[in-house]
């Protein structure tokens, strides 16, 4: 049962991915008023509208080798990058939940994550593409993180000292990941970090909850983004760094592995 789970989840993050990647390229045309793409994905360069077994997820782009079927020009890598990392996180979260030992609380916890992933996944790649955080796309997932502290606190409250401690907790967690990029924002006058990167840095130190996992979290962001764009930037030496893949790509990985880390503090 938690295997056909798990392979559901992939699934399911696999066509989200290929959804939200479509999605963003839809909203850019609609912020520069260009024309639309229409109801149907097709291909950027000749036009061509897609059947239906050129949009699965992953396995169309690696059988055509991430080529248009008609006109032969490359399909953006972006496609199928954003297919199989969302899948991925799906797995990740999913392996950390049991879905037999799970009770309703704890179930509406996990698929408020899964929403909130979603929402992160779609920031993760506008931001990737065009450097930009859309502000719907924020607010839908400060909403979502509201809505997962919240029941979360609810579902482990024991008493006014446990909760205090980890309001305590969740504050430190937002000063080390919201706090630093606010600070760097202002500094730097939003050019060394954007103004919507504090934001999401805030969003993803309250789901964490602790300064230990900001911290794993804030080293893990900066150490991808080191090795993916150090051979870019050496390149191109003007190349902009936008970093809040970084940081899903790292929070991702730090809430599926969190009781590994805390395990590494006691």
């Amino acid at each position: 049962m938690q295997v056909v789970f798990l392979c559901l989840l992939f699934i399911l993050g696999a066509c989200l991915g290929s959804f939200l990647c479509c999605q963003a390229r839809r909203l850019q045309l609609k912020t520069k008023k260009s024309k639309p793409l229409g109801s149907r994905s097709v291909c950027l360069s000749c036009k061509y509208k897609l059947k239906w077994y050129d949009n699965i997820p992953i396995f169309s782009w690696l059988f055509l080798k991430g080529k248009c079927r008609k006109c032969g020009k490359k399909i953006g890598f972006a496609e199928f990058l954003s297919e199989i990392s969302l899948a991925i996180a799906f797995l990740l979260l999913g392996l950390s939940f049991d879905i037999l030992l799970a009770n309703p609380a704890e179930w509406l916890i996990f698929i408020l994550i899964l929403t909130l992933t979603t929402g992160l996944a779609f920031l993760a790649i506008y931001d990737g593409l065009y450097g930009q955080l859309p502000v719907p796309a924020l607010v839908f997932c400060v909403v979502c993180t509201v809505a997962v502290v919240i029941l979360r606190e609810w579902t482990t409250f024991s008493n006014f000292e446990n909760l205090g401690q980890n309001l305590i907790n969740i504050l430190f967690a937002v000063l080390i990941l919201g706090g630093l990029y606010l600070a760097l924002h202002l500094v730097s006058k939003g050019k060394w970090v954007g103004d919507g990167d504090w934001i999401l840095g805030t969003i993803l130190a309250l789901v964490l909850g602790t300064p230990w996992l900001a911290l794993i979290t804030l080293f893990i962001a900066n150490l991808v983004a080191c090795l993916v764009m150090a051979p870019i930037v050496k390149k191109n030496r003007h190349q902009k760094i936008y970093f809040g893949p970084f940081m899903v790509v790292a929070f991702i990985i730090a809430l599926s592995f969190s009781t590994f880390f805390n395990s590494l503090l006691s």
